[in-house]
């Protein structure tokens, strides 16, 4: 079948004309992002799965804004025909993508010699709750489980309005620096404080990658799927959880093959 020129032509020029038009909607939807929340740097515009609007990261969550910039929408989005939670769907897809890029030497690792799960838990080394998981860590590790911990100091990098340095973060560098980083960690936890020390590290990194992809406490686990499992657990409601999202991912790819 032959195509005429003016075919092509016509083809080339829609395709142009889309093109600005998903760009200008761009634009406009980080001008109203820009309005809402000035200083918050929106990421990742895209068209959202709901038609006439688009789906950007703002501060650590998941909104929606009409192509015209008139509504935005802060919530989670269903689809009720796939039953489907699309902001969930999305939001696991941020993380994974933003923890991938994390180098391993970045992390404190407890990890079994052959781990069937992995999670990574974003932690605060003057965290109640993170020292009771971390009391526990030698029985998730029997169970399987390899426990990556990201630092989060909960007070942030820097004081208000001084600019200086918050304990936590300097608690969690001084861990970061230490030579036997995982040594360090279980004696913070324990609550013996580690020596000050300075040196290249990824404290105030992992705080704001933290930030972006919707922590907001310690400790907060998330599975390898970029699901967030949730705070304080105990080695058998981890595991069992990690089940749970086994057998569910399961069921989906069984669902998927029968269509």
């Amino acid at each position: 079948m032959k195509v005429s020129l003016k075919a092509w032509v016509l083809a080339a020029a829609l395709l142009v004309a889309g093109t600005a038009q998903a760009t200008d909607a761009v634009q406009t939807v980080r001008h109203t992002l820009e309005k809402i929340s000035p200083g918050d740097t929106s990421s990742q515009i895209r068209k959202a799965p709901m038609p006439g609007f688009y789906q950007a990261l703002l501060g650590g969550r998941m909104v929606y804004v009409s192509a015209d910039g008139q509504y935005v929408m802060d919530g989670r989005l269903y689809d009720t025909h796939a039953m489907v939670d699309l902001t969930g769907r999305s939001m696991r897809a941020v993380r994974l993508k933003a923890l991938a890029g994390l180098p391993a030497a970045d992390r404190i690792i407890f990890s079994p010699p052959h781990p069937k799960y992995t999670v990574t838990v974003f932690t605060d080394v003057d965290c109640g709750y993170c020292r009771a998981l971390h009391k526990e860590i030698g029985a998730i590790n029997k169970l399987g489980i390899a426990v990556q911990y990201v630092a989060w100091p909960r007070q942030g990098i820097h004081k208000v309005p001084s600019g200086a340095e918050t304990q936590a973060y300097r608690e969690a560098v001084n861990v970061w620096c230490a030579k036997d980083r995982n040594a360090a960690f279980t004696a913070a936890m324990d609550g013996h404080k580690a020596p000050k020390s300075d040196c290249a590290n990824p404290v105030a990194d992992e705080f704001k990658l933290g930030m972006k992809i919707g922590v907001d406490g310690t400790p907060t686990i998330v599975a390898g799927d970029g699901t967030v499992l949730g705070g304080y657990m105990r080695p058998g409601q981890l595991l069992s959880a990690l089940r749970q999202l086994d057998a569910a991912s399961d069921d989906s790819a069984a669902a998927d093959a029968g269509h």
